[in-house]
């Protein structure tokens, strides 16, 4: 039906495939790349339809007709199609050349990477910001920002430049929520001066802490600082915590998962929250 198919390219100006398909593999593979051009590639129909409901900028749409079927997915390229987003069209073998997935969707885009700077962040109206130095694993990052997005928390404050947020790993699992999430960089200093000028609360979390996780009322905002799998928060987060928070475990345990932590803290500070409404 006519109704069903994306409309043809002639009334638009398609980009060269060869270039597009180099660029979207290098900003896969190539961090350097990515954050040089301040760009990342995503696929997906959940992360195409997020991202273009929160407004991100595309820098290049990529789509193949016959593997999308996601009628609103679509719809959603047309429509960026006639607003004069650059594309570019591929056959099925072409799109899954760049897929990362076990089965191509049919849609994917490069889009602009989008940071904000402390300066840039007015915590009043928040629920919470979860800081982070070092994380091990992608997928672990991927599912904090999976639970910040289900609490509506405002997302994350990232120490130095060791993480990625766009690697695709972790665009991956995050299954969208990326997109809902607002992602800033810091200093150490930058937001140890950002914390006294708002007089925000900051609660970090480790084994040894002095109260359990639950026993605090937590405000609103909430800097939650999260360390690494192995070493846990380092000397500039602890500096920064009024308070430290512990989550019981069983005897012989003495750990958890940063991304089971961090989601039972941020759900711990969304029902303290909701309890203060």
């Amino acid at each position: 039906m006519k109704n069903e198919i994306i409309e043809s390219d002639f009334d638009f100006r398609p980009l060269e495939i060869a270039p597009v398909l180099a660029k979207a593999k290098k900003l896969q593979n190539d961090r350097i790349y990515r954050d040089k051009k301040a760009l990342f590639f995503a696929e997906g129909v959940r992360n195409f339809v997020q991202a273009v409901d929160q407004g991100f900028s595309i820098d290049t749409l990529i789509y193949s007709e016959k593997l999308l079927i996601s009628s609103m997915a679509r719809k959603l390229v047309r429509r960026l199609k006639r607003a004069g987003v650059a594309f570019t069209r591929l056959s099925p073998e072409q799109f899954r050349s760049i897929s990362q997935t076990e089965r191509a969707s049919g849609v994917a885009a490069i889009f602009r990477q989008h940071t904000q700077k402390l300066d840039e962040i007015k915590p009043g109206g928040h629920t919470c910001w979860t800081v982070l130095s070092e994380i091990r694993s992608p997928g672990n990052l991927g599912t904090l920002i999976r639970t910040s997005a289900a609490i509506g928390a405002s997302g994350f404050i990232l120490l130095g430049d060791s993480i990625d947020p766009f690697d695709p790993n972790i665009v991956r699992a995050s299954m969208g929520a990326i997109f809902k999430q607002s992602i800033a960089r810091a200093s150490p200093s930058d937001l140890r001066a950002w914390i006294k000028s708002h007089n925000l609360q900051a609660i970090g979390a480790a084994p040894n802490g002095s109260l359990k996780y639950n026993q605090v009322a937590y405000n609103h905002p909430t800097i939650l600082m999260l360390g690494n799998e192995r070493s846990g928060l380092t000397k500039d987060q602890e500096s920064m915590c009024q308070k430290i928070v512990r989550i019981p475990m069983a005897n012989g345990m003495d750990s958890l998962n940063v991304a089971i932590a961090g989601s039972l803290l941020l759900y711990e500070v969304f029902r303290s929250v909701e309890l203060h409404c």
